[in-house]
């Protein structure tokens, strides 16, 4: 049987599907909004009744007129009753549970229990007249469909003497359902509509990335394409972005010598050819024509092709078929007298270093191996050296590497004392707090020395875990800092720079260090600049430095 949902193009399936899905999912949420409305406005009606009737059954002049049957007082005083809380009807009956009191006049004397229409009759008034329970009913009466509030009247020595039944008729509740019904329905359709919207716009984009094809028709070329692959005697391998194969055909598989389809499909290029240049025309988006490639004992031609979307390299294809037996031969010579040249001309630059660098990998020294392969100064590795063997916390030890290689940039000499020692640095001082102020201070002397000394001035970083303490003692080759402005260096927008927006630096660290509970002390270096010296004590301050961070 013919599905007719196919005859229809795609944006119409679209439109039609995501339009009855916004008109079911509003539908259905409509109406469970709508029930539970009306059962939350009917729980509101019946603690409304039951409140009215409670309070007037501890009336007491209620009470003495229920146990004096005293009808005349007590029907205005109901009628009054149920005009002020907005009732629509309150009833009082005796004991026996005959009305003292009805909005019919004519009802009045008459059992309560013709006003329950569902067999019950007066089994309803039990609860009050016999238990002595207030509650709650909904019931079918002669004034209607109505939600009730009955308690019983009891005198002060605890004798039950009568009930109070108080109506709120339910024509509210439908009213206000009603309305929200009418918006419900509004909000269903403006739903609708906008959905309906949205899937134009969706299939209209939709149909832009597929073609402006139908599923149908990229089903067809789908089957098409395989059997185009599956004609061509060529091998050919395609792969995404990503390097990985997701297209072959039979021929490439045989030419692989794979007998398994799945064993190339989803599996990276480079794990089935290593030696594939696929990889190379991905990056640089060039094609290769006519390429020799040698595949075990056999030489084929291959071509590779870029494919783009948008200018934007997405694969690549590559096709390779057989060479006659003659030529393969003769390319098979040239390709291996290529080749050992090749091997011998980097022999002696490359064994030697790629040998000692598997070396040191096999023994773990991987250090030595990527100070190798980096091809660091001596200096570079002396420092590293120092900061492995001084200062075992990687985040210090990270910090003062990176404002090494930061001196160096800006034509620096970061100098580290190699002597420093930092291996006590207690658990409680936050790493992120420490950098912060060695990473600032050291910032500032790089800044004054570069603007005094130029190119090629030093600073110089000296530390010690020795004692209480820890210090650090870093000097500059600045312009040095005046007595005077010594006082005031640490205030905000305060700089010798005299540049806007400086001066936050020094702030910064020496707000850190108030939060450690540590000093600075500013002084004059040996030759020029200055020199600070802060003292962190290792003693943990009464404030948790974590939780004060800004």
């Amino acid at each position: 049987m013919t599905n007719p949902l196919r005859n229809l193009k795609l944006k119409t399936r679209m439109t039609l599907v995501l339009g009855l899905m916004a008109l079911l999912q509003t539908g259905f949420l409509g109406l469970f909004a709508l029930n539970h409305l009306n059962e939350s406005l009917e729980e509101q009606v019946a603690e409304r009744a039951l409140q009215v009737a409670k309070t007037i059954a501890v009336m007491p002049e209620i009470i003495a007129a229920v146990k004096a049957s005293d009808t005349p007082f007590l029907q205005p005083l109901s009628l009054q009753l149920a005009e002020t809380t907005h009732a629509r009807f309150v009833v009082i009956g005796d004991k026996n549970g005959l009305r003292l009191s009805h909005p019919t006049p004519e009802r009045i004397g008459k059992p309560m229990n013709d006003d329950d229409e569902d067999g019950m009759g007066g089994e309803y008034n039990n609860p009050a007249l016999l238990d002595g329970r207030a509650y709650v009913q909904k019931a079918t009466g002669s004034l209607g469909v109505s939600i009730r509030g009955k308690t019983p009247i009891i005198d002060p020595s605890g004798e039950i003497v009568g009930i109070v039944s108080v109506g709120f008729i339910l024509d509210t509740v439908e009213s206000i359902l009603a309305r929200y019904r009418t918006t419900l329905l509004i909000a269903i359709l403006s739903a609708f509509m906008i959905s309906v919207l949205i899937a134009l716009w969706f299939a209209s984009h939709f149909k832009k990335a597929i073609f402006g094809l139908e599923p149908e028709q990229i089903g067809l070329l789908f089957e098409e394409r395989n059997a185009t692959l599956e004609s061509i005697r060529e091998g050919i391998v395609a792969i995404n972005a990503e390097g990985i194969i997701t297209t072959f055909n039979r021929a490439a598989l045989n030419t692989l010598g794979l007998s398994n389809k799945d064993s190339l499909l989803g599996q990276p290029i480079q794990k089935v050819l290593p030696d594939s240049q696929m990889i190379s025309v991905l990056e640089n988006g060039q094609p290769q024509f006519d390429q020799e490639v040698w595949l075990g004992e056999a030489c084929f031609i291959t071509n590779r092709l870029p494919v783009r979307q948008d200018d934007r390299i997405i694969g690549v294809v590559s096709s390779f078929r057989p060479k006659d037996e003659l030529d393969m031969v003769s390319r098979k010579l040239t390709r291996i007298r290529q080749y050992a040249d090749s091997l011998r001309s980097q022999t002696h630059e490359y064994s030697n270093k790629l040998h000692t660098i598997a070396g040191l990998i096999q023994i773990g020294a991987t250090k030595e191996a990527l100070a190798l392969i980096g091809q660091e100064t001596e200096n570079h590795q002396a420092l590293i050296d120092l900061l492995v063997a001084a200062i075992p916390d990687p985040v210090l030890a990270g910090c003062l590497l990176g404002k090494y290689n930061r001196a160096r940039e800006l034509g620096l000499r970061l100098i580290i004392d190699s002597e420093s020692h930092m291996t006590d640095i207690p658990m409680h001082i936050p790493r992120e707090l420490l950098v912060s102020v060695i990473g600032n201070l050291l910032d500032n002397a790089f800044e004054a020395t570069l603007s005094h000394t130029g190119a090629g001035g030093d600073v110089s970083l000296t530390m010690t875990d020795l004692g209480n303490d820890l210090i650090f003692e870093i000097e500059d080759q600045g312009a040095g800092i005046p007595v005077e402005e010594q006082a005031r260096i640490f205030e905000r927008g305060v700089s010798t720079k005299g540049e806007p927006n400086r001066g936050i630096g020094l702030h910064l660290v020496n707000q850190l260090l108030t939060r450690m509970g540590a000093t600075i002390i500013i002084e004059p270096a040996d030759l020029c600049g200055s020199r600070f010296t802060v003292y962190i004590p290792k003693k943990k301050p009464s404030i948790d430095l974590k939780s004060t961070q800004e």
